[in-house]
């Protein structure tokens, strides 16, 4: 198999580069290359650090179970549910084909595939990828939405339940194409249009959920905009009883247009299959290089981590924090995502603080590493208490979002432990 994948930056369809991809059997590979008229566009920047503008071919070496595509391109990848919903639809599209063909193609999807899958509308940052025959992948099939308005949430809801009990029909898979295959992680979720004609993610709860995680996920999204976090606007909604979180997509502009993302991993040049052991004190090097605003942004990015440990949010690898290109090489911190409380897990950051202090999520090791974030000691301080003020209100804001004792209670270890009281106790240091 041999592919030229032509790939588009934005609304403008302005023409960025080549993705020249080949495969025989199982070995695959794939090269990018700058369209001459980006490299002499004034508007030029490299997509990630790791594809600099020059003219050729650059390669990328796949690592392990990673990407045969440059980090920037794989960010658009869906990953985890994604993935399993595009896996399900294969397998009942090729069922349907035995039955109804004697020649049929016994191929495993590539990586190729995955990344096409993925809705052109909804995909994720502002790289679109054209065929040779000059067709966005995916475009929406005529006459349907590839991104639903909040109506056709309980209908979005109802496959994915059925994808996840392992009894969905063609029907269902048919209506998540698009829908439910532009973005990562592993839980259900979709995209739809919101009340306000914005793209928004809606993630639903589990079967095999203990606790509400939809709300424990918008109840410390919320929380965190108290602490002064940059975080995506995040509410819960009511679908036929059933609580989804609705995240609004922040890769867009207000008027709708899309903007450049890629992830903190992409940033740094890591492989996600290679990013334990990773540091804040690395993405720190990373603003300093490339940052529109580095100090503010380094600061925020300080204040995050004090949030995480407080709200034991230990699921914070380098795919969960990213930047928005902002213009002329330069980027910003991405607003913060997919930050949720884990009361059962281990309290160990998946991103170190440092080198030195290893995954100890703690205060003492974010004091610590205050110089190298260029904080001084009273800044720090005085993060920590709107952090810690703000986090103190967890109850009462869980109970605003309607949620009961009994949810709140189950919660409990996340929001009460002894990084907590450090905290606080720094907090009242403060005020006497």
């Amino acid at each position: 198999m041999r592919y030229n994948i032509r790939v588009y930056l934005g609304d403008r369809v302005q023409p960025i580069g080549t993705i020249r991809y080949d495969s025989q059997g199982a070995r695959e590979s794939a090269i990018f290359e700058y369209d001459a008229t980006w490299l002499a566009s004034s508007e030029h920047f490299a997509i990630e650090p790791g594809l600099p503008l020059v003219a050729g071919p650059q390669f990328h070496r796949k690592h392990r179970d990673g990407s045969v595509f440059h980090n920037s391109i794989a960010d658009t990848e869906p990953d985890g549910w994604g993935r399993r919903v595009i896996l399900r639809d294969h397998a009942k599209r090729r069922q349907k084909e035995r039955k109804t063909s004697k020649h049929t193609e016994n191929r495993p999807l590539n990586r190729l595939d995955f990344l096409l899958a993925a809705d052109d509308f909804s995909r994720v940052g502002a790289l679109r990828f054209q065929d040779e025959n000059g067709v966005f992948l995916r475009t929406p099939e005529d006459g349907r939405r590839s991104a639903p308005p909040l109506v056709e949430l309980a209908h979005l809801m109802a496959a994915t339940r059925a994808v996840e009990s392992n009894n969905e029909t063609t029907a269902d898979l048919a209506y998540l194409r698009g829908r439910g295959t532009s973005l990562g992680g592993m839980r259900p979720k979709c995209t739809v249009i919101d009340d306000d004609g914005c793209l928004s993610i809606g993630k639903f709860p589990g079967i095999a959920d203990e606790r509400p995680v939809t709300k424990g996920e918008v109840l410390v999204m919320q929380l965190a905009v108290t602490a002064g976090i940059n975080a995506a606007h995040a509410r819960l909604i009511d679908s036929d009883g059933v609580p989804v979180a609705l995240i609004r997509r922040f890769d867009r502009s207000k008027s709708g247009g899309r903007m450049m993302y890629v992830s903190a991993a992409t940033m740094l040049g890591v492989e996600p299959a290679d990013s334990a052991g990773h540091s804040y004190t690395e993405i720190v090097d990373a603003i300093r290089a490339h940052g529109a605003d580095a100090q503010n942004d380094i600061d925020e990015l300080w204040r995050r981590i004090a949030f995480s440990i407080l709200v034991t949010n230990v699921d914070d690898h380098l795919l969960n924090h990213g930047f928005l290109h902002v213009e002329h090489g330069k980027w910003r911190l991405a607003p913060a995502f997919d930050i949720n409380p884990f009361p059962e897990r281990v309290r160990e950051l998946k991103t170190w603080i440092s080198e030195e202090t290893g995954p100890a999520a703690t205060i003492e090791a974010l004091l610590s590493a205050a110089p190298y974030f260029r904080i001084t000691h009273a800044h720090a301080k005085k993060i920590l208490d709107k952090v810690e003020h703000a986090v103190a209100m967890w109850r009462k804001q869980g109970r605003v979002l309607g949620m009961t004792k009994a949810d709140l209670d189950l919660f409990g270890e996340a929001f009460e432990h002894p990084e907590r009281q450090a905290a606080r106790k720094i907090a009242i240091q403060m005020s006497l």
